[in-house]
């Protein structure tokens, strides 16, 4: 590096021109990037080393601040291929570090540029130790985050905002992040190396997703098992949805608080289970399958985010490597009898999974298409699919 580029740096680096406030008064100051702009959520940590872009793209960080604890965000860049939504919800991101220049081979733009067209709002140069810790300890706070390249910030404004946002309790999100027009999935099947996404051109199976916030990685699954997948809107009723004659129902991803979102949707799911279909959950789904079996949600005091969060299957007594993200869970209180766990995390024993006893009904609260363990948990949609193929094969005969 030459004299002049250090030159550069230093006077980049001359005062801070970003902030994260919290609803507490406690104030971080750093090096704004992306957006610039201002917004507030709910701050909380994700603990994975890889896969930022998909994680800043999943519908289910609406409403939320994401705290990295790995220190190196950005250094593969960003592309146009591995996205969770088509719009990012994410309300801000925090790294520890600057983002250096790409460093692979499918990279079209630096995550600063990314950010930037997607308008979130990124603050680097933080202590995001000191912060993960301080959620760790009291829990996830809101916050307001801000980028102004002059570096001035109303700080009590800022508080202010922080602390009149209402938080994540009570807040119906799905409503927010969900098609609002009903779509068939392209087909495209899980990414492989030198092939890419290729398009799936077999159909054996209808499924009806219903969208809280779905991942476009779980519609590819769907697409690897030759399923044409029909999404719908989360508000969609329970008569509009059987008459798209599906021979399964998936329940979605997504943000917000599930009893918030269960005040429609339950009685939906409900219908849906009455009527026999498989029936298939993950994160948001599952609680929302929970709510309509009768069961409790609350909020958790840090929720769990990250790849590489142990859940040990009670059923084949083994352990699988998950990817997680979410801050609600399932109560155990009180379960009907008709229920069983499947599955609990091997970190705070909390529900991770369910099944009816007597229909083809289940779901879990990790993410079994994001692939940490890597495939630990492909199972899931195997044992779905066999549900489906016998549905589909009593249906016609």
């Amino acid at each position: 590096m030459n004299k002049k580029q250090k030159n550069k740096i230093a006077i980049k680096h001359k005062f801070p021109t970003g902030i994260l406030v919290l609803d507490n008064k406690l104030v971080f100051r750093g090096i704004g990037l992306g957006y610039q702009g201002t917004s507030t959520g709910e701050v909380c940590f994700n603990t994975s080393l890889t896969g930022y872009q998909e994680i800043i793209s999943d519908p289910s960080y609406a409403g939320q601040i994401i705290n990295f604890t790995f220190p190196h965000i950005g250094n593969v860049g960003t592309n146009n291929e591995d996205l969770e939504s088509d719009k990012v919800w994410t309300k801000g991101v925090i790294f520890n570090s600057e983002i250096t220049s790409p460093s692979n081979y499918r990279a079209l733009k630096t995550l600063d540029e990314w950010l930037k067209k997607n308008k979130i709002v990124g603050l680097t140069g933080l202590d995001t130790r000191s912060l993960t810790n301080f959620i760790r300890d009291k829990g996830a706070p809101k916050g307001t985050i801000s980028n102004s390249k002059n570096g001035k910030f109303n700080v009590k404004k800022l508080i202010n905002m922080s602390i009149k946002w209402p938080g994540l309790n009570g807040l119906d999100l799905a409503k927010e992040v969900s098609t609002t027009k009903n779509y068939i999935w392209k087909g495209f099947k899980t990414w492989k190396k030198k092939v890419g996404y290729e398009k799936n051109i077999k159909t054996k199976f209808k499924i009806v997703a219903i969208d809280y916030g779905i991942k476009k990685n779980i519609l590819r699954y769907f697409s690897n098992y030759n399923c044409e997948v029909k999404v719908v809107s989360c508000k969609k009723t329970a008569d509009e949805i059987m008459k798209l004659n599906p021979d399964g129902i998936f329940l979605s991803n997504g943000p917000g608080d599930p009893a918030a979102t269960g005040k429609y949707a339950i009685n939906i799911v409900k219908k849906l289970i009455k009527s026999n279909y498989p029936i298939f959950g993950i994160c948001l789904g599952h609680q929302i399958l929970a709510l309509a079996l009768n069961a409790k949600t609350k909020k958790m005091k840090l929720g769990h985010r990250g790849a590489n969060h142990p859940v040990k299957n009670l059923i084949t007594n083994s352990v699988e490597i998950t990817s997680q993200n979410h801050g609600f869970v399932v109560i155990e209180k009180n379960l009907s009898k008709n229920i069983q766990i499947t599955h609990k995390s091997l970190f705070d024993d909390t529900i991770e999974g369910i099944r009816l006893k007597n229909k083809p009904v289940f779901s879990v609260q990790y993410h079994p298409e994001a692939n940490p363990g890597p495939q630990d948990s492909q199972y899931l949609f195997n044992n779905f699919i066999k549900d489906v193929k016998r549905y589909a094969k009593k249906k016609r005969h």
